[in-house]
């Protein structure tokens, strides 16, 4: 692999890095603003949006993107392990209750495989 390769790689990574740590911050902070009464919330839910946009807008500059599978059925397939997975029968329906780590796409197919909580579908 050539140096100009490695170093878009790490460059790569490092971005990768950033947005998921950005993503877990958002997702602490929209918490946060959740606890406040409305008047004061609408500010900084629209920070909040601002600062997810400038992050989507970044990642996207560099052909990522940002995956969010919450409420979707869960696949095995899917590019996310399950920390909870052996919790549940092989019969069990199951969907992706809480992303605890998005799924990080590029260009060219997966760049960082997510990470989610599941919940059995009751019937």
């Amino acid at each position: 692999m050539s140096q100009t390769n490695q170093e878009h790689d790490r460059l790569e990574q490092s971005l990768i890095e950033v947005a998921v740590e950005s993503w877990r911050f958002s997702r602490l902070f929209g918490k946060v603003v959740n606890k406040l009464d409305a008047g004061e919330a609408g500010r900084y839910l629209s920070q909040l949006r601002y600062f997810q946009k400038k992050v989507e807008d970044n990642l996207a500059s560099s052909g990522l993107r940002l995956v969010n599978v919450e409420g979707h059925p869960y696949d095995p397939g899917m590019a996310a392990s399950a920390l909870n997975l052996g919790d549940f029968g092989p019969d069990d329906v199951l969907l992706v209750d809480q992303m605890v780590e998005p799924i990080i796409m590029g260009s060219d197919g997966l760049r960082k495989q997510g990470t989610v909580m599941l919940k059995k579908v009751e019937v």
